[in-house]
């Protein structure tokens, strides 16, 4: 695992930012994939956001944030999403913090010393790049405190692609199309890759293959789920007509 340690400006990171539903979430001129599919659907709420810029007004340190480098020009935002979307968000005026002394301040209401210090403020980021054991170890250690990501999800980073993607389009939010067809079968939570790791134990078995790493490195190139989509919806059928008068 090749680890690099980079200071990035706020300047840099917001330069090219775009939140949009069709597109994605970008920032760092486009070079940036700030929400790849493994990322997590919760948000900072307002408070959280507002303590992430006053950190930087301030001057105080930041935790490291850490990218996967895809090539040399495209990279994943690993871990710092939300301290990310914070800034981009207060710098495209999208919320405020408050000033005991001065009310209500928009990044446009900051005087052009303020804003220059939010701009040139340095970000350490750790570039990492490595095989996808090397990364899913990675993962897991960076993870190891505060909001730790589930085994599901560390999987979902390193199998990063096309069939990921729309597994999790099926499998891996509340109201989804698994949670809509059969919240009351399963156990856990859409949103914490519950739904998602549990198909994909029994695509596996399906194949004889024991770990769901081993499926999804085999699998993370294909189109789409759909094969997933079909089998489940098969099982959901049967169970529901064997078990449920």
């Amino acid at each position: 695992m090749d680890i690099k340690q980079q200071t990035i400006t706020v300047r840099d990171l917001v330069a090219g930012y775009m939140n949009d539903p069709d597109h994605g979430v970008r920032g760092y001129g486009g070079r940036l994939d700030i929400r790849p599919p493994y990322q997590r659907e919760f948000r900072y709420n307002t408070k959280q956001k507002q303590a992430v810029v006053n950190t930087i007004l301030k001057g105080f340190p930041l935790n490291i944030m850490y990218w996967s480098v895809v090539n040399d020009e495209q990279f994943e935002m690993i871990d710092g999403q939300q301290r990310t979307l914070s800034i981009c968000e207060y710098f495209t005026h999208e919320f405020n913090i408050e000033d005991p002394d001065r009310g209500i301040l928009y990044f446009s209401s900051l005087t052009p010393d303020e804003q220059q210090k939010f701009l040139n403020y340095e970000l350490t980021v750790y570039f990492c790049t490595g095989t996808d054991k090397e990364k899913l170890d990675w993962f897991r250690v960076i993870n190891i405190a505060g909001e730790r990501l589930l085994d599901q999800e560390l999987l979902n980073a390193v199998y990063v692609g096309p069939f990921v993607t729309d597994a999790r389009r099926h499998f891996s939010k509340d109201g989804c199309p698994a949670y809509k067809m059969a919240a009351d079968l399963l156990n856990g939570i859409a949103r914490e890759q519950a739904y998602l790791h549990i198909v994909f134990q029994w695509a596996a078995r399906r194949e004889g293959i024991k770990e769901v790493s081993e499926y999804m490195s085999k699998h993370k190139n294909e189109a789409n789920a759909n094969q997933r989509w079909a089998y489940f919806s098969a099982i959901e059928t049967w169970v529901r007509s064997t078990f449920i008068k």
